[in-house]
């Protein structure tokens, strides 16, 4: 005659089984998270890397085609301006012929 089976609770293999699906899911479950996120990173790696070198060369780029010294020719022209301006004061009798020295020597300098 078969022993009765008890009804209610699992025995000691029912619960260490369960115990052991139970951690093998979350083991699973870890692992799959932690190279997802390693595979998300190296993505954003080579993307950050892959930009840095478009970059790179776009600056290279421009350095071979810019014109040479913009500011220089900016410079020039506001000297050419500021001495006109000065010697129409000049014109006028504004300033003396020290100070009128002193700031056309101040703008030639500068």
């Amino acid at each position: 005659m078969p022993l009765p089976r008890r009804m209610g609770r699992p025995g000691l293999l029912g619960t260490m089984a369960r115990t052991a699906v139970i951690t093998g899911t979350a083991s699973a479950v870890s692992n799959r998270m932690q190279r997802g996120a390693a595979e998300r990173q190296q993505q954003l790696a080579a993307q950050a890397q892959a930009q840095a070198l478009v970059d790179r060369a776009a600056a290279r780029t421009a350095a071979r085609t810019a014109p040479p010294a913009p500011a220089q020719a900016a410079a020039a022209t506001d000297r050419v301006a500021q001495l006109t301006a000065l010697a129409e004061l000049k014109a006028q009798g504004l300033p003396t012929d020290e100070e009128f020295a002193a700031e056309k020597a101040r703008v030639l300098s500068s």
